[in-house]
Protein backbone atom coordinates (compact mmCIF):
# COMPACT_ATOMS: atom_id res chain seq x y z
CA UNK A 1 0.00 0.00 0.00
CA UNK A 2 1.53 3.18 -0.86
CA UNK A 3 2.01 6.27 1.79
CA UNK A 4 -0.52 8.23 -0.55
CA UNK A 5 -3.25 5.76 -0.43
CA UNK A 6 -2.77 4.49 3.41
CA UNK A 7 -4.61 7.90 5.09
CA UNK A 8 -7.25 7.68 2.90
CA UNK A 9 -8.13 3.76 3.61
CA UNK A 10 -7.33 4.39 7.08
CA UNK A 11 -9.92 7.13 7.07
CA UNK A 12 -12.42 5.01 5.67
CA UNK A 13 -12.01 2.40 8.27
CA UNK A 14 -12.20 4.74 11.13
CA UNK A 15 -15.52 6.21 9.68
CA UNK A 16 -16.90 3.09 8.98
CA UNK A 17 -16.25 2.04 12.78
CA UNK A 18 -16.35 4.93 14.93
CA UNK A 19 -18.72 5.29 17.66
CA UNK A 20 -21.42 7.54 17.52
CA UNK A 21 -21.57 9.70 21.08
CA UNK A 22 -24.78 9.03 22.23
CA UNK A 23 -24.06 5.03 21.68
CA UNK A 24 -20.81 5.31 24.54
CA UNK A 25 -21.36 2.77 27.20
CA UNK A 26 -18.82 4.36 29.81
CA UNK A 27 -20.15 7.15 32.12
CA UNK A 28 -17.10 8.77 32.44
CA UNK A 29 -16.53 8.59 28.24
CA UNK A 30 -19.79 10.11 27.95
CA UNK A 31 -18.64 12.79 29.70
CA UNK A 32 -15.75 13.46 29.08
CA UNK A 33 -16.97 13.11 25.57
CA UNK A 34 -19.95 15.76 25.84
CA UNK A 35 -17.51 18.32 27.81
CA UNK A 36 -15.24 18.59 25.13
CA UNK A 37 -18.32 18.48 22.29
CA UNK A 38 -19.17 21.78 24.25
CA UNK A 39 -15.57 22.93 24.08
CA UNK A 40 -15.71 23.12 20.66
CA UNK A 41 -18.73 25.60 20.80
CA UNK A 42 -18.17 27.50 23.25
CA UNK A 43 -14.44 28.53 22.67
CA UNK A 44 -15.02 28.91 19.18
CA UNK A 45 -15.45 33.16 19.70
CA UNK A 46 -12.91 33.35 22.59
CA UNK A 47 -9.77 32.39 19.90
CA UNK A 48 -10.08 35.82 17.67
CA UNK A 49 -6.63 37.15 18.19
CA UNK A 50 -5.18 33.55 17.86
CA UNK A 51 -7.31 32.94 14.10
CA UNK A 52 -6.06 36.51 13.19
CA UNK A 53 -2.27 35.26 13.95
CA UNK A 54 -3.21 32.24 11.51
CA UNK A 55 -4.75 34.24 8.91
CA UNK A 56 -1.68 36.51 8.83
CA UNK A 57 0.50 33.80 8.02
CA UNK A 58 -1.92 32.37 5.78
CA UNK A 59 -1.78 35.43 3.77
CA UNK A 60 2.07 36.33 4.35
CA UNK A 61 4.26 36.00 1.12
CA UNK A 62 7.10 35.46 3.02
CA UNK A 63 9.25 32.25 1.97
CA UNK A 64 12.20 31.02 4.55
CA UNK A 65 14.93 28.37 4.84
CA UNK A 66 13.50 25.44 6.96
CA UNK A 67 15.58 22.95 9.09
CA UNK A 68 13.72 19.66 8.74
CA UNK A 69 15.61 17.33 11.28
CA UNK A 70 12.31 15.06 10.95
CA UNK A 71 9.72 12.99 8.27
CA UNK A 72 9.21 16.35 6.30
CA UNK A 73 6.21 17.55 5.14
CA UNK A 74 3.63 15.47 2.60
CA UNK A 75 3.09 18.65 0.56
CA UNK A 76 5.90 21.13 1.24
CA UNK A 77 9.23 19.27 1.28
CA UNK A 78 12.20 21.11 0.53
CA UNK A 79 13.91 23.82 1.56
CA UNK A 80 12.70 26.78 0.82
CA UNK A 81 9.19 26.78 1.92
CA UNK A 82 6.64 29.31 1.76
CA UNK A 83 5.44 30.59 5.18
CA UNK A 84 1.24 30.79 3.82
CA UNK A 85 2.54 26.69 2.62
CA UNK A 86 3.42 25.92 6.13
CA UNK A 87 0.45 27.01 7.89
CA UNK A 88 -1.55 25.75 5.46
CA UNK A 89 -0.30 22.06 5.62
CA UNK A 90 1.46 21.84 8.74
CA UNK A 91 -0.79 23.12 11.44
CA UNK A 92 -3.19 22.02 13.35
CA UNK A 93 -6.67 23.28 12.57
CA UNK A 94 -8.56 25.69 14.55
CA UNK A 95 -10.96 22.19 15.58
CA UNK A 96 -7.91 20.32 16.93
CA UNK A 97 -5.98 23.24 18.27
CA UNK A 98 -8.98 23.26 20.51
CA UNK A 99 -9.27 19.82 21.18
CA UNK A 100 -5.72 19.84 22.36
CA UNK A 101 -6.72 22.65 24.97
CA UNK A 102 -9.68 20.98 26.21
CA UNK A 103 -7.39 17.92 27.03
CA UNK A 104 -4.93 19.74 28.47
CA UNK A 105 -7.55 21.49 30.52
CA UNK A 106 -8.66 18.20 32.00
CA UNK A 107 -4.49 17.82 33.92
CA UNK A 108 -3.61 20.16 36.45
CA UNK A 109 -2.23 21.46 33.50
CA UNK A 110 1.41 23.05 35.96
CA UNK A 111 4.16 21.53 33.17
CA UNK A 112 3.15 21.37 29.58
CA UNK A 113 5.12 20.05 26.57
CA UNK A 114 4.55 20.36 22.97
CA UNK A 115 7.29 18.87 20.69
CA UNK A 116 6.48 20.32 16.94
CA UNK A 117 5.90 24.29 17.71
CA UNK A 118 5.63 24.76 13.95
CA UNK A 119 4.13 28.34 13.52
CA UNK A 120 3.18 28.64 17.29
CA UNK A 121 -0.57 28.07 16.64
CA UNK A 122 -1.28 25.51 19.09
CA UNK A 123 1.32 26.32 21.46
CA UNK A 124 -0.92 29.89 21.56
CA UNK A 125 -4.24 27.63 22.65
CA UNK A 126 -2.21 25.69 25.24
CA UNK A 127 -1.06 28.91 26.61
CA UNK A 128 -4.00 29.87 27.83
CA UNK A 129 -4.77 26.88 29.03
CA UNK A 130 -1.30 26.29 31.34
CA UNK A 131 -1.36 27.45 34.64
CA UNK A 132 2.11 26.68 34.75
CA UNK A 133 4.55 26.63 31.96
CA UNK A 134 4.01 25.46 27.90
CA UNK A 135 7.59 23.80 26.90
CA UNK A 136 7.58 23.85 23.38
CA UNK A 137 10.42 22.54 21.07
CA UNK A 138 10.93 23.35 17.49
CA UNK A 139 14.21 22.10 15.45
CA UNK A 140 14.20 25.06 12.60
CA UNK A 141 15.19 28.61 14.13
CA UNK A 142 13.76 30.42 10.97
CA UNK A 143 10.15 28.69 11.87
CA UNK A 144 10.47 29.28 15.63
CA UNK A 145 11.00 33.22 14.65
CA UNK A 146 8.27 33.42 13.80
CA UNK A 147 6.11 31.57 16.08
CA UNK A 148 7.26 33.19 18.89
CA UNK A 149 4.50 36.05 20.11
CA UNK A 150 5.87 39.70 20.05
CA UNK A 151 3.76 40.01 23.39
CA UNK A 152 1.72 38.12 26.23
CA UNK A 153 1.96 34.28 26.29
CA UNK A 154 4.73 35.06 29.17
CA UNK A 155 4.10 31.32 30.20
CA UNK A 156 5.46 29.46 26.99
CA UNK A 157 9.05 28.47 26.81
CA UNK A 158 10.54 28.16 23.53
CA UNK A 159 13.18 25.54 23.11
CA UNK A 160 15.10 25.19 19.62
CA UNK A 161 16.81 22.24 18.60
CA UNK A 162 17.29 18.78 18.17
CA UNK A 163 13.96 17.58 20.42
CA UNK A 164 16.13 13.61 20.70
CA UNK A 165 18.46 16.24 22.72
CA UNK A 166 16.84 18.66 24.29
CA UNK A 167 13.67 16.25 25.64
CA UNK A 168 15.84 14.41 28.11
CA UNK A 169 17.78 17.70 29.22
CA UNK A 170 14.29 19.48 29.74
CA UNK A 171 12.90 16.09 31.76
CA UNK A 172 16.03 16.10 34.38
CA UNK A 173 15.15 19.19 35.16
CA UNK A 174 11.07 19.43 35.68
CA UNK A 175 9.07 16.88 38.51
CA UNK A 176 6.19 15.88 36.00
CA UNK A 177 4.39 16.19 32.77
CA UNK A 178 0.89 17.26 33.22
CA UNK A 179 -0.02 17.40 29.68
CA UNK A 180 2.26 16.81 26.78
CA UNK A 181 1.66 16.67 22.72
CA UNK A 182 3.48 14.56 20.27
CA UNK A 183 3.47 16.10 16.52
CA UNK A 184 7.25 16.25 15.47
CA UNK A 185 9.49 14.03 13.79
CA UNK A 186 6.77 11.99 12.73
CA UNK A 187 8.62 8.87 12.46
CA UNK A 188 8.50 5.17 14.25
CA UNK A 189 11.54 5.26 16.31
CA UNK A 190 11.33 8.67 17.29
CA UNK A 191 7.07 8.87 18.46
CA UNK A 192 7.90 5.61 20.59
CA UNK A 193 11.36 7.62 22.04
CA UNK A 194 9.15 10.60 22.93
CA UNK A 195 6.37 8.77 24.52
CA UNK A 196 9.01 6.64 26.68
CA UNK A 197 10.61 9.35 27.47
CA UNK A 198 7.75 11.03 29.23
CA UNK A 199 6.19 8.47 30.49
CA UNK A 200 8.75 8.22 33.33
CA UNK A 201 7.32 11.61 34.42
CA UNK A 202 3.65 11.32 33.90
CA UNK A 203 1.25 10.48 36.81
CA UNK A 204 -2.50 9.20 36.63
CA UNK A 205 -3.42 12.66 35.75
CA UNK A 206 -1.39 13.34 32.99
CA UNK A 207 -2.46 13.17 29.12
CA UNK A 208 -0.35 12.74 26.43
CA UNK A 209 -1.39 13.41 22.81
CA UNK A 210 -0.05 11.60 19.78
CA UNK A 211 -0.86 13.68 16.72
CA UNK A 212 -0.59 12.24 12.81
CA UNK A 213 -1.67 8.71 13.91
CA UNK A 214 -2.47 7.81 10.51
CA UNK A 215 0.40 9.90 8.15
CA UNK A 216 1.93 6.90 7.53
CA UNK A 217 1.84 3.37 8.36
CA UNK A 218 4.75 3.69 10.19
CA UNK A 219 3.07 6.44 12.44
CA UNK A 220 -0.03 3.90 12.80
CA UNK A 221 2.22 1.46 13.86
CA UNK A 222 3.58 3.61 16.40
CA UNK A 223 0.06 4.68 17.26
CA UNK A 224 -0.94 1.05 17.57
CA UNK A 225 2.30 0.04 19.85
CA UNK A 226 1.24 3.52 22.38
CA UNK A 227 -1.70 2.73 23.02
CA UNK A 228 -1.18 -1.01 23.78
CA UNK A 229 1.23 0.22 26.84
CA UNK A 230 0.25 -1.21 29.96
CA UNK A 231 0.17 2.16 31.27
CA UNK A 232 -1.79 3.10 29.36
CA UNK A 233 -5.70 2.80 30.84
CA UNK A 234 -7.42 4.66 28.36
CA UNK A 235 -7.16 5.83 24.33
CA UNK A 236 -9.18 8.08 22.18
CA UNK A 237 -8.57 7.87 18.28
CA UNK A 238 -9.99 11.27 16.48
CA UNK A 239 -8.17 9.94 12.70
CA UNK A 240 -6.31 13.31 12.73
CA UNK A 241 -4.48 12.33 16.71
CA UNK A 242 -4.78 10.06 19.53
CA UNK A 243 -5.62 11.01 23.27
CA UNK A 244 -4.06 8.63 25.94
CA UNK A 245 -5.13 8.30 29.93
CA UNK A 246 -3.18 6.91 32.30
CA UNK A 247 -5.93 6.43 34.73
CA UNK A 248 -9.46 5.14 33.72
CA UNK A 249 -11.79 1.98 34.03
CA UNK A 250 -10.82 -1.21 35.32
CA UNK A 251 -10.92 -2.75 32.13
CA UNK A 252 -8.47 -1.35 29.26
CA UNK A 253 -10.43 0.60 26.78
CA UNK A 254 -9.92 2.11 23.38
CA UNK A 255 -12.58 4.32 21.63
CA UNK A 256 -12.59 5.30 18.04
CA UNK A 257 -14.67 9.22 18.63
CA UNK A 258 -14.92 11.89 15.71
CA UNK A 259 -15.60 15.55 16.43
Amino acid sequence: MSQKLFPLIAFFVHWIRREEGYSLQSPFVFKLYQRLKNHLQNQSDSVLEIETFRRNLLESNLTIEVFDLGAGSKKVNHRFRKVSDITKHSTSSKKFALLYQYFCLQTPASTVLELGTCMGITTRYLSKATKGKVYTFEGSESIQQIAKPESGYSNIEFILGDIRKELPQLLAKIPKVDFALIDATHTYPDTIHYFKLMLEKASPSSIIAVGDIYWSKEMNHAWQEIKSHPAVRLSFDFYECGILFFDGPVAKENYLLEI
